[in-house]
């Protein structure tokens, strides 16, 4: 399973690929504006900044909603750095896009997929990646892993080449049930990840072991 941190904040992606288990980044026009990246030319520089951070994928997103905006976007986004991978939204114009994306060398991220039909699209489509938003789901009461289970039976019943990126993760039991489940790759904030190191029982053992040895070479 690949790891990818959701944030545009260049503190947190360091912290991340730091650890060593850092895949890659997505981020998205909200995280851009919680940063205080505003305007064109600073969001574009941004994307190179974190490519020189990362060395995995890194989802660039699109803000136009019809056919050529997106692709005179996108192709943009991919001339910025090898590792960018453009994020279109899944509407009916992105699901072109998607195609003209895959038919031309470009590797694609759908975003904002709610359903195992859309997921299903995606794939038809080309898309590098899908990015079904479990935890969205999971706050209007709708099971977001059960989702998740959907679009990897339908991707093996049929081979789609598709990875599937579960977005909106909440927190660990999140990143946990998707491993069980098959995902491709998780996205979360920081904490999702480095929640996976707590746990008591290793804090109490390497307290008793830092003690024991005190007790005999102090």
């Amino acid at each position: 399973m690949k790891f990818f941190i959701d944030t545009a904040n260049l503190d947190q992606i360091a912290e991340a690929q730091q650890l060593g288990v850092l895949d890659g980044v997505t981020t998205n026009p909200s995280l851009m504006a919680k940063e205080g990246i505003t305007g064109k030319e600073n969001i574009l520089k941004h994307y190179v900044d974190i490519c020189n951070i990362v060395e995995g994928d890194v989802s660039a997103e699109v803000v136009a909603t019809e056919f050529d905006g997106m692709v005179k976007e996108g192709e943009e986004l991919a001339k910025l750095h090898e590792q960018i991978v453009v994020k279109v939204p899944m509407i009916k114009d992105g699901v072109k896009a998607l195609k003209y994306f895959s038919d031309n060398g470009i590797r694609t991220n759908c975003t904002l997929v709610f359903s195992a039909g859309q997921a299903l699209l995606a794939a038809k489509a080309g898309a590098t990646y899908v990015s079904p938003f479990l935890g969205r789901l999971d706050d209007i009461s709708t099971d977001g892993l059960n989702l998740i289970a959907e679009i990897r039976q339908i991707y093996d019943n049929y081979a789609f080449e598709t990875q599937i990126l579960a977005a909106s993760i909440r927190h660990t039991m999140h990143v946990i049930d998707c491993a069980k489940l098959g995902s491709d790759v998780m996205t979360g904030p920081l904490s999702s990840i480095t929640g996976l190191l707590k746990h008591p029982l290793t804090d109490i053992g390497l307290e008793k072991f830092l003690a024991d040895y005190r007790k005999g070479n102090s």
